[in-house]
C-alpha cells in the first residue's frame, strides 16, 4: 500500500510500470472462489449448471470491479459488524465477495443528507479514516488501491482492491484545495451532482474548472445523478474518461454515445426487480455505448432493494450466467467485469501525468468565476 503523499500534487507511486498496461492486465487467474452447493446445481433465475460454472471460471480470471458500494456508510452506523465472519446486517463481507468473484470495489464516501458545509467535510474525512481502518483490520481480504496497478496487484495477491470514492461534490465545499487534499488521502472519484456549480443548464465556469482540476489530478469525474445537460456539457470539457457509477434511471442514448467517444464507462446498477431486467439494461448500454463502455455497480449496502437472485455480492455469477445465456462473448464479459474499469483508471492516470507539466494547480474560486 502506498503511503500518504505530503504533496497533494505528487504522483502516486505505482507498483510496476504504468507505461506498459499489458504488464498487469490480463494477469494469472485468482484462486477459484468457494461456492455454495445449491448455486452449483441451479439458481433462482433458472440458469443451467453449465453456464453458472462457466461464469465462475471467467470471474476467476477477470473478477468484478464493483463501481459502487455503500459499505462505508453501513459500517459507520453499525461498527460491530465483522467483515471476516460475515453479518446478517450486511449485503457485503469478505467471504461473500470471494463467492461472488469480486476483485475490486469502490467504497462510496457520500455523507448523510443532513451534512452540509464543514459538516460534509468532516463526515467525509471520517469515512475515509473508517475505510482505511477496515482495510488495515482485514489485510488478508482487503487491500487499498490508489491506482490501476494497485488494483491489479491486489487481485493477483487474492485480495479485494478497495478504492476510495466517489466523494460527493458538495463535500468539496467549493474548494479546489479540498479536492487536492482528498486526492492526497487516496480519493479517486467524485460525483458532480448536488453542487452549486452544476445545474439544469450544465456546468458553471467554476464547474468547468473543477473538471479540469480533476483531470489534472487523475480523479474520476462521476456523472451519477446529474441532469442530462450537465452530463453533455461535462463530456465536452473532460479530457479523461468519465464514469456514471450509480445513476438513478436510464442514461439518455445521446449521452451514452458521447460516453463512447469519451472512452468512459456507464456502470449499470443491479437494483432492477429481476435479474433479467438488469441484463436487459446491460444489453442496451452495450449496444449504444459499446462493450468498452459498460461495467457493473452492485449498489449493495445502500438501502436499495435488489432482486432475490441478486440479493448480495455473492450473486454476481448468476448475472454473468444470464449474460452467457444471451450469447455475450467472453471478451465482452471480461471487459464488463474488470477490464473497462481498470482501463478508465489507467487512462485517467495517463492524462494526469500528461497534464501536470502544462497546468499548475488551479487557484480558481467559486466567488471569482460565478459571481
Amino acid at each position: 500500500m502506498a503511503d500518504l503523499q505530503d504533496d497533494p500534487d505528487a504522483a502516486t507511486v505505482a507498483v510496476g510500470d504504468l507505461g506498459d498496461p499489458a504488464a498487469h492486465d490480463p494477469a494469472p487467474p485468482m484462486p477459484r472462489p468457494s461456492t455454495k452447493e445449491s448455486a452449483e446445481a441451479a439458481d433462482s433465475a433458472g440458469h443451467a449448471p453449465g453456464s453458472l460454472e462457466r461464469a465462475r471460471e471467467l470471474l476467476a480470471a477477470h473478477p468484478i470491479a464493483d463501481g459502487y458500494s455503500g459499505l462505508a456508510r453501513v459500517l459507520r452506523d453499525t461498527p460491530s459488524c465483522d467483515l471476516e465472519q460475515g453479518d446478517r446486517l450486511l449485503e457485503t463481507d469478505i467471504p461473500r465477495l470471494r463467492d461472488g468473484g469480486v476483485g475490486a470495489q469502490f467504497w462510496a464516501l457520500h455523507m448523510p443528507p443532513e451534512c452540509t458545509g464543514d459538516g460534509a467535510l468532516s463526515a467525509t474525512l471520517e469515512q475515509i479514516d473508517l475505510v482505511r481502518s477496515q482495510v488495515a483490520a482485514w489485510p488478508e481480504g482487503l487491500r487499498l488501491a490508489l491506482s490501476a496497478n494497485d488494483m491489479a496487484d491486489a487481485r493477483n495477491c487474492g485480495r479485494v482492491a478497495t478504492l476510495l470514492g466517489p466523494v460527493a461534490g458538495a463535500a468539496l465545499c467549493d474548494s479546489l484545495g479540498t479536492l487536492r487534499a482528498y486526492h492526497a488521502l487516496g480519493v479517486r472519484s467524485v460525483t458532480l451532482a448536488g453542487t452549486r456549480w452544476t445545474d439544469g443548464t450544465g456546468l458553471t465556469r467554476f464547474g468547468h474548472e473543477v473538471v479540469r482540476e480533476m483531470n489534472r489530478l487523475g480523479v474520476l469525474v462521476d456523472l451519477s445523478g446529474c441532469s442530462p445537460e450537465t452530463m453533455r456539457r461535462t463530456l465536452t470539457v473532460a479530457r479523461a474518461p468519465v464514469v456514471i457509477s450509480h445513476h438513478p434511471g436510464q442514461v439518455p442514448d445521446d449521452v451514452l454515445s458521447l460516453l463512447r467517444a469519451n472512452h468512459g464507462v456507464c456502470m449499470v446498477v443491479c437494483t432492477a426487480e429481476t435479474i433479467r431486467e438488469t441484463a436487459d439494461r446491460l444489453d442496451h448500454v452495450r449496444e449504444v455505448a459499446g462493450p468498452e463502455s459498460v461495467a457493473l455497480s452492485g449498489a449493495y449496502d445502500t438501502g436499495t432493494p435488489h432482486a432475490p437472485s441478486l440479493k448480495d455480492v455473492s450473486c454476481f455469477p448468476r448475472l454473468i450466467a444470464e449474460l452467457l445465456n444471451r450469447d455475450w462473448p467472453d471478451a465482452d464479459i471480461e471487459s464488463l467485469t474488470w477490464l473497462n474499469v481498470s482501463r478508465v483508471l489507467r487512462d485517467a492516470e495517463f492524462q494526469a501525468r500528461a497534464t501536470r507539466p502544462r497546468r499548475a494547480p488551479s487557484t480558481a474560486t467559486l466567488t471569482a468565476l460565478d459571481a
